[in-house]
């Protein structure tokens, strides 16, 4: 290929112009540029994406698809699965998050696979493992089947996690690496939106859960079959090996048959690797990982953007969506089901401005911008439950005459509601105010008292008088503040915070570290997605929900301030150029694409 190079008419990256010889299939526009200085032409052709790799793409990601229906659909599926299990509090815990203890443990595992065995095969496994798990739980009979299932599905979302976004990365040319990868993040918000409708969809239906579980087996069976007709990544085939074979999938992959530049760029890539291993044949992977400090600088990176993509707090809006909308005073399943699946919908809406932006304004940026909307997002809902406990309402009365031991042990809304046997009964008057209120011992639904004005039998119900019983949540005219925070943190967060981290770690290391590295931030993505989700409510009770909430908020200001300072732009860059960009010191933001080449 000649060493002329043009800006992209979008992205603004160099792309090199290829030889005469190369097939037009690559390509869907030409340029005139007229030189003034020589009165000449230069025709410019843009690369585009070929059909196939779409296709594959499409394909890979049905992956994150299952990846987010399996760890979205459990929010609504818990309600009914309680219900019929009679599940105690521990054990929805554990339902919830065995998935993502096993996602953890798998996603090493995965990383072992993708260099023993290949990413397609790897791939072909975890879409299985998706299927069977979604069977066996749409089967579930027992409270043990249903940890089993969970915790297959767990496997699953540990190999796709691990395996996808390298897959794609490297079946791609740089030009679109980065938007291709960015569409595994966007069907993971995908996923997570379709498991909420369908939530909604079948929480009127005796035993709806089994078809919120069971229905993931059909995207799972659809990747299997479409996998069987995939290549295997080039790269992965000349470690190999395999040259030929890898040439002839770069051809089908790039749409023209001269390849040599990046063949001989990969293949010179994975000599080096072999001369390395040659030179350090007795130490482990591990050991030369962490004495390579190119390679360590970005693995640290690389783990920091998935810990503090998790430490932010998202998975505490995806999992605890239902409570907060239940503080705006929706009490039904069904209609807080539906409302969550609007906060999916924003989730899922928002992403497509991280891939419209990815290769437009560079992955630094766009990280930066989503994690200054979060922070500021996590900052307001804090505020917000700050001010609603300042305004909770006091109780008013206090029932003598029943055996309730609610009824006399809390003075405060906010009191009685942490107690989880306990519900605040209130009537609201045509100014706003909440009177005749008390604290009374909720019933099993929780939707009345079981002594009191809130009882189903009272006599003091009547057609001019209404009683509510809140279980979760107290009365609050700033209830509104905190469903806006959680709307503002997922519009802020789908575009940069969501992709970014698979993004950005699916290119930064060598093929040597490659699989081994993805798989230990990928661990680290889940190990504190685990801490995070499993210590929500505990966290709120120690150090009260705002307290969580400016929790999370300082969590984000040390991560912008850490990566205003490290984060390198990985833009344009090609998989073989990120040594370079990597090395030096720890607070050189980017290099020019001269200064690697020299």
């Amino acid at each position: 290929m000649g060493g002329v190079m043009a800006k992209g008419l979008c992205a603004n990256d160099e792309i090199p112009l290829l030889d005469q010889e190369t097939e037009p299939a690559e390509f869907e526009l030409e340029t005139s540029i007229t030189n003034h200085a020589q009165d000449d032409h230069t025709t410019v052709k843009v690369q585009r994406t070929p059909p196939f790799v779409i296709l594959l793409t499409l394909l890979s990601t049905i992956g994150g698809f299952l990846f987010g229906y399996d760890t979205g659909v459990v929010s609504g599926a818990t309600l009914p699965i309680a219900d019929k299990f009679k599940l105690n509090t521990f054990e929805k815990e554990l339902f919830v998050s065995i998935t993502v203890g096993a996602a953890a443990v798998f996603a090493i595992i995965g990383g072992i696979l993708n260099d023993k065995i290949g990413r397609k095969p790897t791939t072909l496994i975890a879409s299985v493992v998706f299927a069977v798990g979604a069977i066996v739980l749409a089967a579930a009979n027992s409270k043990a089947t249903l940890l089993i299932g969970r915790f297959i599905l767990g496997i699953g979302i540990g190999f796709a996690s691990c395996v996808i976004p390298i897959y794609i990365s490297e079946c791609s040319s740089s030009h679109v690496r980065g938007k291709l990868v960015t569409f595994f993040n966007m069907s993971i918000t995908i996923g997570q939106f379709i498991s909420s409708v369908t939530d909604g969809l079948f929480c009127y239906i005796a035993d709806g859960w089994r078809y919120m579980l069971g229905l993931a087996a059909v995207p799972a069976i659809i990747q299997l079959i479409g996998f069987l007709f995939m290549p295997e990544s080039p790269r992965y085939l000349v470690k190999k090996g395999k040259d030929q074979l890898a040439i002839n999938i770069l051809r089908r992959l790039r749409g023209v048959t001269d390849v040599n530049e990046e063949y001989q760029a990969i293949k010179t890539a994975c000599e080096e690797e072999v001369k390395a291993n040659q030179l350090t044949s007795d130490r482990s992977i591990v050991v030369r990982v962490f004495t390579d400090a190119a390679v360590r600088r970005a693995l640290i990176i690389g783990a920091a953007l998935q810990l503090f993509q998790q430490i932010t707090g998202i998975n505490t809006i995806m999992y605890y969506s239902a409570t907060i909308i239940r503080m705006s005073g929706v009490t039904n399943n069904c209609t807080a089901i539906w409302y969550a699946s609007v906060t999916a919908f924003f989730n899922f809406i928002f992403t497509f401005v991280g891939i419209a932006l990815v290769d437009r304004v560079g992955r630094r940026k766009l990280f930066l911008a989503s994690l200054a909307g979060v922070v500021f997002s996590l900052l307001f809902m804090g505020i917000s439950f700050q001010l609603e406990e300042k305004t909770a309402p006091d109780v008013t009365q206090a029932y003598t005459v029943v055996p309730d031991e609610c009824a006399t042990k809390f003075s405060t809304c906010g009191e009685c509601t942490k107690d989880p046997d306990c519900g605040f009964c209130f009537t609201k008057t045509d100014d706003g105010e909440y009177v005749n209120s008390t604290c009374l011992s909720a019933s099993k639904d929780l939707t009345s008292s079981l002594y009191g004005a809130c009882s189903v039998n009272s006599s003091t119900q009547s057609i001019s008088t209404t009683y509510t019983l809140a279980y979760d949540y107290c009365p609050s005219p700033y209830a509104w503040m905190a469903v806006m925070g959680m709307v503002t943190y997922l519009m802020s967060f789908a575009p940069g915070m969501g992709p970014m981290p698979w993004t950005i770690n699916s290119e930064i290391y060598p093929l040597w570290a490659r699989s081994f590295c993805n798989s230990i931030t990928t661990f680290v993505n889940w190990t504190f997605n685990l801490l995070i989700s499993i210590t929500f409510l505990s966290l709120s009770e120690a150090i009260t929900r705002q307290g969580a909430f400016y929790l999370y908020t300082s969590f984000g200001v040390i991560g912008f301030i850490f990566f205003f300072l490290v984060l390198p732009e990985t833009r344009g860059r090609t998989l073989e150029e990120m040594e370079a960009l990597f090395s030096g010191s720890w607070f050189v933001r980017s290099k020019s694409r001269k200064q690697l080449m020299d």
